[in-house]
């Protein structure tokens, strides 16, 4: 059984078997978000085989979760997100144009200051890499979130269509999701779910594929839907105000000149407020790259923002379910 950072199990179920709905409630349960996702990823790759042996081939919805949620690690880890941002923030214009703004007021006060001293002195007091830590909190959040929810309800599905199952209970399971639309509705995954249903019984293989596709994009739709808070916090990730820049500014480059120059902390304050918007849009911009990428199992990385290059499988190359 593959194992966590600290020798967790990342699963309660054994080599080849399925996790139940309690093993995928006690995933959720980990309260340290690193190894938490990295149970979470397992157990959608374990789903989405159950889900693929009771359904028959082709890719199910926990077989993209499986990738996204792998993804989702990266930056719940923080790979790479703080470089990206440190060094978008240090070739941002606006920022430039601020270091210049400080060496001119720090040569006001008798000494110079090259680029990079001013440069080192404003990353750090705007600390853009708090920025990291919100980013990672809300998607570690929205791992969990969908996870709780949807992960959960696949392992119920399976257990349900698996053995020994009936129609009363099955039934049962359809009629267990609560009524109306995303966020707080779950039309959606009961539909979703009773696509599933139907594609095992399908004998077409054209009509099975397009089934299994709608009842995909039906849950995408419900998880993207419910993920629109986690997706805004992300982007939204704070930046300082401009007075608690200027204090931090004015400690780490002109402390021991304040008499000498007492309008430093109201000039730096000014000086920074400028920055803000354009620093906030530095984030959102290196953030919205972040998130909106999709690495596949080949190694082909899809960037969510750019068209999609490729050709449709022939069977959904024209559809034919209304």
């Amino acid at each position: 059984m593959a194992t966590g950072p600290a020798g967790e199990p990342l699963s309660t179920a054994g080599p080849g078997s399925v996790p139940s709905a309690a093993d995928l409630e006690a995933i959720g349960t980990f309260s340290n978000p690193v190894p938490r996702n990295l149970r979470i990823t397992q157990a959608y790759h374990e789903l989405s085989a159950a889900v693929t042996a009771l359904l028959g081939p082709g890719a199910n919805w926990c077989t993209f979760a499986t990738w996204a949620s792998k993804q989702a690690g990266q930056t719940i880890r923080g790979d790479d997100l703080g470089r990206k941002i440190q060094n978008a923030f240090g070739e941002s214009a606006a920022v430039q144009a601020t270091v210049a703004r400080i060496r001119a007021l720090r040569r006001a006060v008798g000494r110079a200051v090259d680029a990079d001293e001013a440069l080192a002195a404003l990353r750090s007091a705007c600390a853009p890499l708090l920025a990291v830590t919100r980013v990672a909190d809300a998607v570690a959040r929205g791992n969990k979130k969908v996870f709780d929810e949807i992960g959960v309800e696949f392992a119920r599905f399976v257990t349900v269509l698996g053995p020994g199952s009936d129609d009363a209970a099955v039934e049962s399971f359809f009629g267990r999701f609560r009524p109306g639309d995303p966020p707080d509705g779950q039309r959606l995954l009961a539909a979703a779910f009773r696509d599933y249903h139907r594609a095992r019984r399908m004998t077409d293989p054209k009509l099975r594929v397009e089934r299994m596709f709608l009842a995909n994009v039906r849950v995408g739709l419900h998880e993207q839907t419910r993920l629109e808070p986690e997706i805004a916090d992300a982007l939204n990730a704070p930046v300082p105000d401009p007075a608690a820049i200027g204090r931090r500014l004015l400690e780490a480059l002109f402390a021991g000149r304040r008499a000498r120059f007492p309008g430093s902390h109201g000039a730096l304050t000014e000086v920074t407020a400028r920055l803000l918007e354009p620093l906030r849009a530095v984030v959102r911009r290196v953030v919205t790259e972040e998130l909106m990428i999709f690495t596949l199992p080949d190694g082909r990385v899809l960037r969510l923002g750019t068209d999609l290059a490729g050709i449709y499988p022939g069977d959904l190359a024209k559809l034919e379910d209304p």
